[in-house]
């Protein structure tokens, strides 16, 4: 039984892997292709009646390994400089825009309709309102750098504030004074520790000399967020802030205090540090969505009553992600495509106590408004021209670049 077990899950892994290393010839995001496999799984194991444990409770498990992961792995990967400033602005618009304005919008139609109070209403709706980076990511490596930029920032802070936004109404009954003073108390609290944190950790990447030396220091990243989690903390901040720190050490290194560090040093193990995230996040990524699929009932993938629901959500979705993008004057193709709901929104829906549970948010309607949001990003990357859009791109600067020149020019003269 047990070499039976090895068996299937490398075999199911490696076929994830295929998933993922297929995607730049198919363009189906792999979350399709995971949920997929792992239904059927689910149905070969129905069909020969073997008999295997429940798993339904590995799954919140492997959603919270694999969102610190994700972050950890987005935070790496974004670099912070001048250059980059009106990038995170509009990102950071990108991000918490239409999640707050989609989330009210939703919870004001589940009161009206279902007759719900407001603050369920919000808390079942926040999770339909957050990209997931753990999706879009891998799925815009075939688009220009400019695009992918933005999907990398926009989805990571989607993940970030979608958490801390769904956490800070999950915890407070009433929204006042006190609530904020309170939420803003916990992130001074949480900012002093990622900052003393950090500087621990990047001191041990620096100077552990054993064999393995990685393993740990990923150990007490989730420890360190487990902890700040337990005292209602918002956490993520932490792994955001030594992610970000961490990756972006050559913009650090004017700052006497990370002299200590040897920066030349630590951007070596950096590198070595980031590599192992990334294959960490597939590993846990691709279990989550595989174990996920596995856990499906064709009932609820299939649930019409839903299904009007689910559409007219993600029509909500893209309009309000096309007015964004019109606000911050960024190409609508193949952006307005790239706005898929996945691990967060699970792992959000999962974390909502039966009292605050509707009836009209449910696993079927979460499964379908994932599918819906991959299979409208799957046909933007498909019909997208990163080569096109990158000459477009490159003329669109040196035309204002020229015209900078010729005001300045004119305005000496």
């Amino acid at each position: 039984m047990t070499t039976t077990i090895i068996i299937t899950l490398c075999s199911l892994l490696l076929i994830a892997y295929l998933f993922d290393y297929s995607f730049k010839k198919t363009k189906i995001p792999s979350v399709i292709l995971l949920l997929l496999l792992g239904w059927l799984v689910k149905q070969g194991t129905m069909l020969f009646e073997l008999d295997l444990p429940d798993l339904s409770n590995i799954l919140p498990i492997l959603g919270t390994t694999g969102l610190i992961l994700i972050v950890l792995e987005g935070s790496l990967e974004l670099e912070l400089n001048k250059d980059k400033i009106t990038l995170i602005k509009k990102s950071f618009f990108g991000a918490l825009a239409p999640l707050l304005a989609l989330s009210f919008l939703l919870a004001y139609i589940f009161e009206m309709y279902g007759g719900y109070s407001f603050k369920d209403s919000l808390i079942n709706a926040i999770p339909l309102c957050v990209i997931s980076s753990a999706i879009a990511i891998p799925s815009v490596r075939n688009l220009s750098t400019s695009n992918k930029e933005f999907v990398i920032y926009e989805s990571s802070l989607s993940d970030i504030l979608g958490v801390v936004f769904f956490n800070f109404v999950l915890r407070n009954d009433t929204f006042g004074f006190n609530s904020f003073g309170v939420f803003g108390l916990q992130l001074v609290i949480i900012t002093l520790i990622s900052f003393i944190a950090t500087v621990g950790l990047s001191f041990l990447l620096s100077k552990i000399e054993h064999h393995i030396k990685f393993v740990p220091i990923i150990l007490l990243t989730l420890l360190i967020y487990a902890i700040s989690y337990v005292y209602h903390l918002p956490a993520l901040i932490f792994i955001l802030i030594f992610g970000l720190s961490i990756g972006n050490l050559n913009e650090l290194h004017n700052l006497k205090f990370f002299n200590v560090f040897r920066t030349d040093i630590l951007n070596k193990e950096v590198q070595k540090f980031k590599e192992l995230t990334i294959e960490a996040t597939f590993l846990i990524r691709s279990l989550f969505f595989l174990l996920f699929g596995y856990l499906l009932e064709t009932s609820e993938i299939l649930n019409t009553t839903t299904l009007i629901w689910s559409i007219g959500i993600v029509i909500l979705i893209f309009s309000l992600r096309a007015l964004q993008l019109k606000l911050s004057k960024l190409p609508l193709k193949p952006l307005l495509f790239v706005a898929p709901r996945g691990l967060i929104t699970v792992l959000l829906f999962l974390s909502i106590e039966p009292f605050n549970v509707i009836g009209l948010v449910n696993k079927s309607l979460i499964i379908q408004v994932i599918v819906l949001t991959a299979l409208v990003m799957m046909f933007g990357v498909i019909t997208s021209n990163p080569e096109k859009a990158e000459a477009e791109q490159r003329k669109a600067a040196e035309a204002k670049t020229n015209g900078e020149d010729i005001k300045s020019t004119v305005k000496a003269s």
